[in-house]
């Protein structure tokens, strides 16, 4: 099968066959790792490919150049949180009360950024420099928004759309700035920042849901 163009993404053409997609995720994962500890500017294509053990002239095929594989890094970094925060859309996690719910939404993020190390380390290093990385935050934004949107509809159905869509642009700009924050501090410093990311978006949602802060009452037997 050929491999299509992938314009979008800064690639000239995007993997379709294993063969193609085992390299591309190779390249990759190899650039993260130089990125992150060589730093993305004294990193170069020749040696990413070197340590990828793939031709130069097999990462050209697929990258122009260092730019696009930074970029098609951050698109990935999107994907993976989007689908971490997709889990939110289902009906159990709506009918969680609403502090378990922040726990798990706050504690989901926390550990992405826990897990991938890259985000904050490559780009604290090349942010407002490569306008096209903020149209890719924008876009991975847009998606979160509207996962958590869809996410909160499902816990009470009689605010307006404008309130949902106003809720989770606050809450994915406010959590993700929080938490980004917090990884430059030290340790203990981090952990604070996290809790009170966590009490700052309960207290927000309270405010819209009001009944999901009451304990749930049974009838006497």
């Amino acid at each position: 099968m050929a491999e299509s163009s992938s314009s979008s993404s800064g690639m000239r053409r995007k993997p379709r066959q294993a063969r193609s997609q085992e390299r591309v995720s190779r390249i990759l994962d190899v650039a993260e790792e130089l990125f992150i500890v060589e730093g993305y500017t004294a990193t170069t294509t020749n040696a990413i490919a070197t340590r990828a053990q793939v031709p130069i002239g097999s990462l050209y095929q697929f990258f122009p150049d260092k730019t696009a594989i930074l970029k098609a890094i951050a698109l990935r970094y999107g994907e993976l949180l989007h689908q971490k925060f997709a889990a939110f859309d289902g009906v159990e996690l709506a009918k969680l009360p609403l502090s378990t719910y922040v726990e798990k939404l706050i504690d989901t993020a926390d550990q992405f950024f826990t897990d991938n190390p890259g985000y904050h380390a490559i780009f604290m290093e090349v942010q407002g420099t490569i306008p096209e990385l903020e149209e890719i935050e924008e876009a991975a934004d847009a998606q979160l928004i509207q996962d958590l949107l869809t996410s909160l509809s499902q816990r009470d159905s009689t605010l307006e759309p404008a309130d949902y869509e106003a809720i989770a642009f606050v809450l994915v700009k406010a959590i993700g700035m929080l938490l980004w924050l917090s990884l430059s501090q030290e340790i203990r410093l981090r952990q604070r920042l996290v809790a009170e990311t966590k009490r700052f978006t309960l207290n927000y949602l309270q405010s819209y849901f009001p009944s999901d802060s009451l304990p749930a009452t049974t009838e006497a037997d």
